[in-house]
C-alpha cells in the first residue's frame, strides 16, 4: 500500500520534522531573487518598502511574466530540496513516494491533467460567451508566449512542490507514525488549505474561501488514498494551476500574468465557493472511481497502516546518520 511503502525507508518521527525545516529553509532561499528584485525596482521608483509587505502590491511590482517566474522558482528549489532530503535522509527512492506502483502512471497523471483542465476549459467558455461583459480580451502573442514557456516548465514544479510535501512526504510520515489513514488524510488536507491564507484571494473574498482550500486539499488526498498513488493528483493539480495562469486571471488572484482573459467581475463568496466542493469535487471522484474501479473505501480512508512482515527494521546508514 501507498504509506506503508515509508516502513522500507528510515521513517523515525525527527526525520520527517528536520525534513520539513530543511524545505522551509530551501524555499526561502529560493525566494530571495523574487524579494530582491521587488525591492531594487522599489528603490529605483523612489518607493517605500513597506509596499514589500503588501501581498497585491508585491505582484505587480514587477512586469507579470518575470513575476511569475520569480514567485515559481522558489517552488522549484523547495522541490530539489524536498527530494533531497527523500532520497538521502530517508533512504526512499523516489517513486515509492509517488505511487505504490512499480514505476509511474503517466496514463493517470495526463487522465488528471485532462479532467480538471477540460472542465475549466468549458466552463470558462461557457461563461464568456453568456457574460462577455465580465472580460477583457488581454492576449498578446509576445508575452503569451513566454508565459507559456515559464507556466509550462515551472508550474508543474510548483504544483509537484505541494503534491509531494503533503500527498506524499507528509501523508506517508504521519500515516506510518500514527498508523492510520484518516489522521493524515486530515492533517494534510487542512495544512494545505492553511498554506493559501497568504493568497491575495483570501484578503479579497475573506475566510469562507478556506473552505474551496481545504476542500481541494481533501479532494488531492482522498485521490492519492484511494488510488494508492499521487499519479492523479499530480495531473489534477498540475492542470489547474496552468489552466488558470495562461487563460483567465485577475487583479485579485495569485497569479498576475499575461493570459488570454482578465476577469473583471465582482467575485462573491458564496456558491462559487461551496459549488466546487459540494458538487464537482464528487463528480470528480465518481469518475475516477469508476474508470480505475476503486473499492473498499472505508478501509482506503479509515484503516489502518501495518507494517508489512516482509520489511525488515535495519537499514543501511551513511555519513549523514553518523554525524547525528
Amino acid at each position: 500500500m501507498y504509506i506503508a511503502q515509508a516502513f522500507k525507508s528510515l521513517h523515525e518521527w525527527w526525520r520527517y520534522a528536520l525534513g520539513i525545516v530543511i524545505v522551509f529553509i530551501a524555499t526561502q532561499i529560493g525566494s530571495i531573487p523574487f524579494l530582491g528584485a521587488a525591492a531594487f525596482k522599489v528603490m529605483q521608483e523612489g518607493g517605500s518598502f513597506d509596499e514589500l509587505s503588501d501581498t497585491n502590491k508585491l505582484m505587480t511590482i514587477l512586469n507579470p511574466n518575470l513575476t511569475l517566474f520569480l514567485m515559481l522558482l522558489s517552488f522549484a528549489v523547495g522541490l530539489g530540496a524536498l527530494f533531497l532530503v527523500i532520497k538521502f535522509m530517508h533512504k526512499q527512492p523516489i517513486v515509492e513516494a509517488t505511487t505504490s506502483r512499480k514505476k509511474m502512471d503517466w496514463g493517470r497523471f495526463w487522465f488528471g491533467f485532462g479532467m480538471i483542465g477540460i472542465f475549466t476549459l468549458v466552463l470558462t467558455g461557457i461563461d464568456y460567451y453568456t457574460n462577455p461583459e465580465s472580460y477583457i480580451v488581454q492576449f498578446q502573442l509576445v508575452p503569451f508566449l513566454i508565459l507559456a514557456v515559464i507556466a509550462i516548465v515551472l508550474i508543474p514544479l510548483q504544483t509537484s512542490m505541494e503534491e509531494y510535501l503533503f500527498r506524499g512526504y507528509l501523508m506517508q510520515g504521519i500515516g506510518v507514525l500514527a498508523k492510520n489513514r484518516w489522521l493524515p488524510l486530515i492533517l494534510t488536507s487542512f495544512t494545505f488549505g492553511l498554506l493559501h491564507l497568504a493568497n491575495p484571494e483570501v484578503e479579497k473574498l475573506g475566510n469562507i474561501i478556506m473552505l474551496y482550500y481545504i476542500g481541494t486539499g481533501f479532494l488531492l488526498g482522498i485521490m492519492t488514498l484511494m488510488d494508492e498513488g499521487m499519479e492523479l493528483a499530480l495531473g489534477f493539480h498540475a492542470g489547474n494551476n496552468l489552466i488558470a495562469a495562461m487563460l483567465v486571471t485577475a487583479d485579485w488572484t495569485v497569479f498576475q500574468t499575461n493570459s488570454v482573459l482578465i476577469d473583471i467581475s465582482e467575485p462573491t463568496a458564496g456558491i462559487d465557493i461551496l459549488f466546487p466542493v459540494l458538487i464537482v469535487y464528487p463528480i470528480f471522484l465518481f469518475i475516477m472511481a469508476r474508470k480505475y474501479k476503486w473499492n473498499n473505501w472505508k478501509e482506503k480512508l479509515f484503516g489502518k497502516v501495518e507494517k508489512p512482515s516482509a520489511i525488515t527494521t535495519e537499514l543501511p546508514t551513511n555519513s549523514f546518520d553518523k554525524m547525528l
